[in-house]
């Protein structure tokens, strides 16, 4: 099995005997287990990089995010599953799915503004020999009307009559 699908269910069965045991030594109140699962959750869906409520960051803050929980209820009330999130962290070899989908999404972006920019430079090369083509035309063009009209005076075709 690996490390992509153990760590999450590690969460889980620690997640799940966590709550046992506080619901069979009366140590903890509903809203502790509730806290429990909550936590365990996150972690499991953050592990496995599928995230619901955060950033997919594999940080306390996005746990607690994910979690929908306050984040001091990781660093002071639950502090053995914040320890328990990053031990699986750190024993993940890889990032989540959701960071290589990023850094994929990221990769293939700046294929294409590289791409773009390199249209863009083309784009004006062909403006500015476009510019000095049309130049030369205008400069011709009146060159042509000198030679034929000394003085440059135009005589409309109505007028001819």
């Amino acid at each position: 099995m690996s490390d992509t699908t153990t760590a999450p269910l590690i969460a889980e069965t620690i997640g799940i005997a966590l709550a046992a045991s506080a619901a069979v030594t009366n140590r903890g109140d509903t809203e502790d287990r509730a806290e429990i699962h909550a936590i365990t959750d996150a972690m499991i869906r953050l592990l496995a990089g599928i995230p619901l409520h955060s950033d997919g960051q594999l940080t306390v803050k996005s746990l607690a995010e994910e979690a929908q929980l306050k984040r001091h209820k990781l660093t002071h009330k639950h502090t053995g599953l914040k320890d328990l999130f990053y031990a699986l962290v750190r024993s993940q070899d890889h990032p989540p799915q959701i960071a290589q989908r990023l850094k994929e999404d990221n990769d293939r972006l700046r294929e294409q503004l590289a791409s773009l920019r390199e249209e863009h430079r083309e784009t004006k090369r062909r403006l500015a020999t476009f510019a000095r083509m049309i130049h030369v035309l205008e400069i011709e063009n009146h060159q042509l009307r000198e030679l034929r009209h000394p003085g440059g005076v135009v005589i409309p075709l109505r007028n001819r009559e």
